[in-house]
Formats: structure tokens, C-alpha cells, sequence
């Protein structure tokens, strides 16, 4: 039977209720905190300052056989590793596991303020035992998509300990309106972070104790059921009992809402073996230990659980181990001054008086708002109202940006030798410090990579491609040449932005399924890659082989040569056969930079693959509109490399074979004006063949007249000069224009809008003028801006208007 029952959500009692609150109190007494009872409950809230300063208190004075701490299991191997003096905090420990519904994954981090880190380091230090004692997160992982849960439902990695239900329950939302804090954070900063370090140890833990409770009792059983809360404390209490029976005094610390859950019957205590069993059952699951930062701790940045403005806690924790009895004070100053360099480096007009003014006002708001000293929430205040000047805006609100990076901070952790090591990361880490990449540090970083000039810029741009096939989170290319998306070829520097973080060294535990080293990794990944493009699409083999020589994967690209020549050979599609054709000239043309300069084979390959789409030419009669940007491009290559000095490009077939296509009478228009402007350019048609095509969809059947513009789009593509210097083609599209009506005008105004954007605007300047002359006007006359349409539709009203009036006096 419940000492207290579970508070309907409704009843509003519950911050006023003395009666509730005495049993709370009693209930505290007797079964949490008494020092004679061989298991004593040490309520936290994860990542809290004032909890690990009061844990070393309890400890001393309890002095347990035995410390249990909420974590996961599977993380107990992993212990000695977190408390190894070369772990530097914050550090995570990751876990993943992949079962038939697919793959999760879990971050149990720790920074070294968090309760449990220090409980590990004090267990140590005194030679005691020390475990987790919670399910791994794949047991509820399941159980947790309700609304109650949103953290786990909305990401792929969650966090472990999730204080969703705590900071969200009606209780902290109306004390937090009673008390004016802004949000639960504020509540929790002013009344246990700040007061708590005044109280006692037994009064700072019954005061967690009792609010943590009060929050838990606004949710129901099926709630909690659904959130997977139950489940776990059902976990605990085993692991709780079976420690009693081998120690004299056990110290069990858990987040505070799971306390009192611990003191009750559970409806899953029966069942919980028999879920275990089936829930481990074709199961595959890693634990690993690996670095974290304090931007990814910080719970502004998304993180479930734990407090915000990570560094400036961290440094409340540096001056209470030194037994400073002024940390907020000493703290406030210490990011007062950081935050006042780093303004004067920004050029920002702050001054002295004006720091003065913010520490001073620090004080005051604390004392206004009943705090024994200020803390971030003053701080903040104090800033926004002394270095901001003016209106808070977009280009006024610097001072608050640093202080926000200042408050989070940068750092980053690290994880002592040990043989959990990935060897993937081990060398991501290895290659990094050999081209001197910044992941010391969180942040953004910026390297330019001169390609052409410095062969060691080359190797790192093959790493920056590398890592960011398999991390792309890690590296992105911000300028330089394209090569996958085939832009910007004519640049020779690149421009890549980086930043590191615990989330790229997850994704690598993740890729080292694929093997031991980033290019083991990657080359099996494009393997596996490689299997699920069809035999036949040459293109996408050409692209997969130029990605690997990007990489620096030269073994790898020539085990798609073969591939790739079978795959042209059997690749009936004009258009994937030029992406085939675009690309490996794109690699000859580059063989140098790609390492491919003594390649015997290549030349061959860019000629199978020039063939091949040549002999496919015909088909273009039966191709979709939809398609025809993408062709004529192939086509303008083709051109291209038939005009070239190269001899394996020297036969007739592209040419014969154009010429068949422009006896074909299915040819689209915008094609046929691609093909002829083609032929026209190699010397096979003459000029005057351009302008009778145009006569003849001019004037041809209404449909032909309409696919005018098409043809134009398509002469424009290739040869702007058959419209510049000509005047048989201008002379017939004019005499078009002129035979119009406003329907058919009206209708192919868009597209010989789009024909004429091939054009610069000065090419456009000469064609006004060559049309000026042909209509016997001033050149000027042609660059007159037309009238507004608001202004004729306004001279058309009233034309209408004076027309009914003077009709109305028979006028006219």
C-alpha cells in the first residue's frame, strides 16, 4: 500500500496541501534519508552543481559499502575508464543497438559537476564499489513514443536521462508563476543552486526530494507506464534489494522524480524478467566511452536533460571545490571580464564604467528578487540592460551572442587510453593531428586548400572528402570547384568548413562496421554502394568512380573500371551514357590532380563511352520533353569533343549520324534547332538552313507557328551568332511577330521570352539596334521603358468612360 497516493493532475492541491507535504516529510525520514538505515536515497537533478557539492557531504558522513548510481548496465564495464585520471570531463558513454524495428541510439553523458561523475571519482578514491544500476535504453526505448517523451520520438540519438516529465509537470509550471521565475531552469538556479548552498545536506536533499515528488504526482500511472519510468524503477528496485544483501549501507543515487517510485510497489516488478528476456532476444548492442563537448551538454542546444550554460556552472564547480563561500559572486565577475574582451575584440563600444554598472546591477537584482547571490539569469538581465545600446535589434544584440558562447563555452573532453578504442576513430584522430585539423576545440574552423600548387593541400582535401562521404556532418565545402555536381570546374582553390563535436565521433563508431581505418571504411561503404546501382547505369558507376578518386581511393576507382566498361556497353539510355561521357572526360582532363596521369586505360574508356552515345543518337525523335535539357547539354558535349584535336574522336559517325536525325520528321522543334545550329557549326549545313527551318515553322500550320519559339530556344543553345550578325532569321521572326494575333502573341510571349535569355545584355543592345533599322526608327526608341500596366488598364477606364459619355450626347 502507497504511503502517498498519486495526485490526479486536476487537483490543484497539491502546492497547498500540508497534510500531503508532513507525510512527504515523514515518508523522507524514515525511508530516504536516515543515515542508520542500511540503504539511504540521494534524490539528484542530473549535471547540478549543488547536488555533487552536497553528494561529497553525504558521503562523508554516511560513508556507504556501496554506491548505486542511475545509468545505464551495460556502461559498468566502462567505469574504470570514466574514473581513469587521464578522462578528462565532459565524456559520454554512446550507446547503440539494431534490432528487427531498425536502429537506435542513446548518449549517457557526464561533465565533471554531473552527481554521478563525482560519485564514481569519491567510490574510487575511497576504494568502494560502484555500479550502475538501470536498464539499458534499449528496454524502454520501444515503450516511449507517447507525447510523454518527445526527446526519444523526434531525434534518432537520445539522451538517457531525459527531465522532460520533471521541468514540464504542472507543479514546477505554477510555482514557477508564483515565484516570477521565467522558466523551470530559473526556478531551480534560485532556489537549489544558489540557496541550496546555504542549507544543510539533509534539508538541500529533503527540499529535492519534495519537489521532485510533487511533480511526479501531476502525471498518472498510465503516464508513467507509457514514458517507460515504471519499468525502470522496477529495474532499480532489484538491483537495490540485491545489494542490501551483501552490504551493510548502500548509497543509491537517482533523478529525483524516480526517488519516490523506488519506495513503491510496481506493477512491472513480476513481469520485468520476462520483458528483459524478450527485449535482449535478437539483439545486437555497443557500448562505447567517447568525448562530449559542453555545447552538446548544454540544454538550450536540444540536450533532453541537465542544466543550461554549461561553462559557467563548471566554473561554480571549480570554486566550490576550492570551498569558496563566494562562487556566484567570484564567477558573475570572471565572465563579466571574458565577456568584456571579447566585445573590445569585436570592436563593440563597451566601457569600463559600463561593466561596473552590470556587476552592480548583478547584486541588485538578487536582492530584488529574494537570491542570496546573482547568478545567470542576472547576469544575463544585467547585460542585455548595460551593453545593449538602444532597442534590442538584430544589429544591437552582439553583447548577448558572446555572452551566450561564453555561458555555454567550448570546451571539449577526453577519453583515457583503454581497449573500448574504435580504430576508425583512433585514426580519424591520427590523420586530423597530422594535417593539424582543430577538434581540441568545438566551434567552426576554415581551412583553403590550394589544389594545383601544394601537393599536401591535395591529401586533405582527399581527407575532408573522405570523412565527409562517411561523417558528412564533419566537413562541407564551401567554394571551389564541384566535381559531383559538375560547377564551378574552373576554380582552382577550395574552401572547406569544420567542426567537431561527440557527434561526429558517434557517426564514426557507427561507420566502423565497415572497417578499421577511414579509407577501409570508406571503401567498403562504396562497395556496398556499388552493389545497389544496376549493371546498366553507366553513369552512376562513373560518378560512384570519380567520388572514390576524390577520396584518394585510387585502388577502388580502378575496380570500377571494369564495371563501368561493362555497364556502357550495356547502357541503352542516351542520357545516362553522357553523364558517363561527361564525367570521364572530366577525370582525363584532370588525371593529374586525381592521380591518374600514367593511366593507359582512360583514353579508351572516354572513347567506348563517346561511342556509345553517338550510336544512340537516333533515339532522340522518341524522347520526353521533361528530358530535353539534359540532352542538349549531351549534345553540345558530343559537338564539343567532335570539334576537338583528339584523334579518337576524329571519325564521322557523330556527324553522319546528326545528319540522320535531321531528316527525321518526329525530331521536337527545340531539338531539331539544337541539331541543326550543331551541323550548321561543324560545317555539314549552311547558315541559310537555320533561318528556311524557321520559315518553315513561321509558316507552317498554327502548331508549327507555336513551337517557333522551341526552335529559336534551341538554335540560341548553340549558336547566338546565327541571330546576331544575320539578318534572313531576324527579318522572319519579325515578320512572325507582325502577323500575330493578340492570342497567339500573348501565348508565345513566355517562351520566346526564355529563347531571347540566352542572350547577354549587350548582345541584346545589337539586336535592338539591327531591329531599329529594320523598322526605320531611332535606336534609342527601342530602350524606351513601356508604360506601366496599372497606368494603361487606368487609360483604358477612362477611354471607356469618355467613349459612354459621348454616346450618351451623340456625340459619336
Amino acid at each position: 500500500m502507497d504511503r502517498l497516493g498519486t495526485v490526479p493532475p486536476a487537483d490543484t492541491a497539491v502546492l497547498s496541501d500540508a497534510a500531503e507535504i508532513k507525510q512527504l516529510h515523514s515518508l523522507f525520514e524514515s525511508d530516504v534519508y536516515n543515515l542508520n538505515n542500511r540503504t539511504l536515497y540521494f534524490p539528484i537533478r542530473h549535471h547540478s552543481p549543488a547536488c555533487a557539492h552536497h553528494l561529497l557531504r553525504v558521503i562523508e558522513d554516511y560513508k556507504p559499502e556501496m554506491i548505486l548510481i542511475e545509468g545505464p548496465e551495460s556502461g559498468n564495464s566502462l567505469i574504470s575508464v570514466l574514473t581513469n585520471e587521464a578522462t578528462v570531463p565532459p565524456v559520454s558513454l554512446y550507446y547503440t543497438y539494431e534490432d528487427e524495428h531498425g536502429r537506435e541510439a542513446c548518449y549517457y553523458p557526464m561533465l565533471r559537476y554531473s552527481p554521478e561523475y563525482v560519485a564514481l571519482k569519491e567510490a574510487k578514491r575511497r576504494d568502494i564499489p560502484a555500479s550502475f544500476m538501470d536498464l539499458d535504453y534499449r528496454h524502454v526505448s520501444r515503450r516511449t513514443d507517447s507525447p510523454a517523451n518527445p526527446a526519444q520520438t523526434e531525434q534518432q540519438d537520445a539522451s538517457f536521462q531525459d527531465e522532460t516529465l520533471l521541468a514540464s509537470s504542472d507543479f514546477i509550471n505554477r510555482l514557477c508563476e508564483k515565484t516570477n521565475c521565467r522558466s523551470f531552469d530559473e526556478l531551480w538556479e534560485k532556489v537549489f543552486e544558489i540557496g541550496g548552498l546555504e542549507k544543510s545536506a539533509y534539508a538541500f536533499v529533503q527540499d529535492v526530494f519534495t519537489y521532485c515528488t510533487l511533480s511526479r504526482m501531476c502525471y498518472t500511472p498510465e503516464r508513467l507506464i507509457a514514458s517507460g519510468d515504471l519499468l525502470r524503477e522496477a529495474h532499480m528496485k532489484k538491483r537495490i534489494r540485491e545489494a542490501g544483501e551483501k552490504h551493510e549501507r548502500v548509497l543509491v543515487i537517482t533523478g529525483g522524480f524516480h526517488t519516490y517510485g523506488l519506495l513503491q510497489e510496481n506493477v512491472y516488478e513480476a513481469e520485468q524478467e520476462v520483458h528483459l528476456q524478450e527485449a535482449a532476444s535478437e539483439m545486437q548492442q555497443q557500448m562505447y566511452p567517447m568525448v562530449y563537448t559542453f555545447a552538446e551538454a548544454d540544454r538550450l542546444n536540444g540536450y533532453a536533460s541537465g542544466m543550461p550554460y554549461v561553462f559557467f556552472y563548471d566554473q561554480i564547480w571549480g570554486e566550490l571545490l576550492r570551498s569558496s563561500g563566494s562562487a556566484y559572486r567570484l564567477t558573475t565577475l570572471n565572465v563579466l571580464s571574458r565577456l568584456m574582451r571579447k566585445l573590445r575584440e569585436h570592436e563593440e563600444h563597451v566601457s569600463t564604467s559600463d561593466a561596473i554598472e552590470a556587476y552592480s546591477m548583478i547584486q541588485g537584482l538578487a536582492q530584488l528578487r529574494g537570491k542570496q547571490g546573482g547568478g545567470v539569469y542576472e547576469l544575463m538581465d544585467a547585460a542585455l540592460s548595460s551593453f545593449v545600446k538602444g532597442e534590442l535589434t538584430l544589429a544591437t544584440d552582439k553583447p548577448l551572442q558572446e555572452l551566450q558562447l561564453l555561458l555555454t563555452g567550448d570546451g571539449i573532453g577526453s577519453v583515457a587510453p583503454n581497449a573500448f578504442h574504435i580504430p576508425i576513430v583512433e585514426d580519424f584522430k591520427t590523420r586530423c593531428t597530422e594535417f593539424k585539423l582543430q577538434i581540441r576545440t568545438t566551434g567552426q574552423h576554415k581551412k583553403v586548400l590550394d589544389l594545383y600548387a601544394k601537393p599536401e593541400h591535395r591529401l586533405l582535401s582527399q581527407l575532408f572528402q573522405c570523412i565527409a562521404y562517411l561523417v558528412p556532418e564533419f566537413a562541407k565545402r564551401q567554394a571551389g570547384p564541384d566535381w559531383i555536381a559538375q560547377r564551378d570546374m574552373n576554380l582552382v582553390r577550395e574552401t572547406w568548413e569544420y567542426m567537431y563535436s561527440s557527434r561526429i565521433e558517434a557517426r564514426l563508431i557507427e561507420n566502423s562496421l565497415y572497417g578499421g581505418t577511414l579509407a577501409a571504411a570508406a571503401t567498403r561503404k562504396m562497395e556496398e554502394q556499388m552493389q545497389d546501382i544496376p549493371n546498366h547505369h553507366s553513369g552512376d558507376l562513373a560518378q560512384l568512380m570519380l567520388h572514390a578518386l576524390l577520396m584518394g581511393l585510387q585502388e577502388t576507382a580502378m575496380q570500377l573500371y571494369a564495371k563501368v566498361r561493362a555497364a556502357l556497353r550495356t547502357d541503352g539510355h542516351f542520357l545516362s551514357l553522357c553523364s558517363s561521357l561527361t564525367i570521364l572526360n572530366r577525370i582525363h582532363q584532370h588525371r593529374r590532380l586525381l592521380g591518374l596521369s600514367d593511366d593507359p586505360h582512360l583514353p579508351e574508356l572516354v572513347s567506348e563511352a563517346y561511342n556509345n552515345a553517338v550510336d544512340k543518337l537516333l533515339q532522340l525523335s522518341r524522347t520526353n520533353a521533361d528530358e530535353h535539357d539534359g540532352i542538349i547539354q549531351g549534345l553540345k558535349l558530343l559537338a564539343m569533343l567532335a570539334e576537338s584535336s583528339e584523334e579518337q574522336f576524329q571519325d564521322t559517325t557523330f556527324r553522319n549520324q546528326l545528319n540522320e536525325l535531321l531528316r527525321d520528321p518526329k525530331l521536337l522543334a527545340q531539338l531539331e534547332g539544337v541539331c541543326i545550329a550543331i551541323a550548321s557549326g561543324l560545317g555539314d549545313r549552311s547558315r541559310d538552313e537555320i533561318a528556311e527551318r524557321a520559315r518553315g515553322y513561321i509558316h507552317g500550320t498554327p502548331e508549327q507557328m507555336r513551337q517557333t519559339a522551341l526552335f529559336l530556344q534551341g538554335v540560341f543553345t548553340v549558336a547566338r551568332d546565327a541571330f546576331l550578325y544575320e539578318d534572313q532569321l531576324l527579318s522572319e521572326l519579325n515578320g512572325l511577330i507582325e502577323q500575330l494575333s493578340y492570342d497567339d502573341f500573348i501565348s508565345m510571349i513566355p517562351e520566346l521570352r526564355l529563347a531571347f535569355t540566352y542572350f547577354t545584355p549587350m548582345e541584346t543592345g545589337l539586336i535592338a539596334e539591327r531591329v531599329a533599322k529594320l523598322h526605320q526608327v531611332e535606336p534609342d526608341e527601342m530602350s524606351t521603358p513601356a508604360l506601366d500596366e496599372q497606368l494603361l488598364m487606368q487609360f483604358r477606364t477612362q477611354d471607356e468612360a469618355l467613349r459612354k459619355e459621348f454616346a450618351a450626347w451623340k456625340l459619336i
